[in-house]
């Protein structure tokens, strides 16, 4: 039985993630920006909550963990890496391990670069990912304690996935995203496309977000780093994969 998951907004424009295993009836929760809406989600379904899953240390994703921590118990897992800035985890794990969320299991990711210790949790028999801030919908986050090639690395490992794997990143930046795609990439079809889906989906007061792998291959500038159409388009043919990720990066960073 796949995983039920559902998205929850929280503060301005994050999203958590939970989800349910229907077989064993276990649920997790992928990062906690606040308490509030996500103890709604949960008792609107009549759910516990046996796990939290924190990708990075920042704020805006932690700040409800010890509530929800005290109301169901839940086991606390984050990075190893991160353990320092993270609130006390009951499991520490680092790249390759593996987080079971009743019969599903999930791997691991490294994917520093936004901070140093981000992980991502991949679901590849339920095609799901949780990247939070580094693959996001049409972006990734800054890159704020990494490097640019330390960024460019992790994200290649979502270009590795299934292409029908959701991605359920962090926040509602989709639209503004696109705007700044649509500099990098002007003649690209489906980034056309997608960006007139966004801005009517935002108008309607949908989210965005998840999105699909397959959407993000195609129109996303910051994955498509080492497609010689976007190289083309942005002058940089032939050069190394992580440079031009760092110029569509920096060209983000002043947009």
């Amino acid at each position: 039985m796949p995983l039920e998951i559902v998205t929850v907004p929280c503060l301005s424009d994050n999203y958590a993630f939970l989800m349910r295993d229907g077989a064993s009836g276990t649920a997790a929760l992928v990062d906690a920006p606040e308490a509030a809406p996500i103890r709604a989600a949960l008792d609107a379904r009549g759910w516990s909550l046996d796990l939290i899953l924190i990708t990075h240390h920042h704020g805006d994703h932690i700040e409800g963990v010890e509530e929800l921590r005290a109301a169901h118990g839940a086991q606390v897992v984050g990075a190893k890496a991160d353990a320092h800035r993270l609130p006390p985890l009951d499991r520490a794990v680092s790249e390759g391990d593996e987080v079971a969320v009743g019969e599903s299991r999930g791997r691991v990711l490294d994917v520093s670069g936004h901070t140093i210790g981000h992980i991502a949790y991949h679901f590849a028999d339920d095609r799901a990912v949780f990247s939070a801030d580094s693959l996001m919908a049409l972006g990734c986050g800054r890159v704020f304690e990494g490097t640019h090639a330390m960024m460019w690395e992790s994200l290649s490992k979502f270009r590795a996935m299934d292409p029908e794997t959701l991605v359920c990143s962090g926040h509602e930046y989709t639209e503004a995203n696109a705007r700044f795609c649509l500099t990098i990439e002007p003649d690209n079809a489906d980034l056309q496309a997608r960006a007139a889906a966004v801005k009517a989906a935002r108008a309607r007061g949908e989210a965005t977000v998840p999105s699909r792998l397959s959407e993000e291959l195609a129109t996303n500038s910051f994955l498509r780093a080492c497609e010689p159409a976007l190289k083309a388009a942005i002058g940089m043919e032939g050069a190394d994969d992580a440079a031009v990720f760092a110029e569509v990066r920096r060209r983000k960073d002043r947009f």
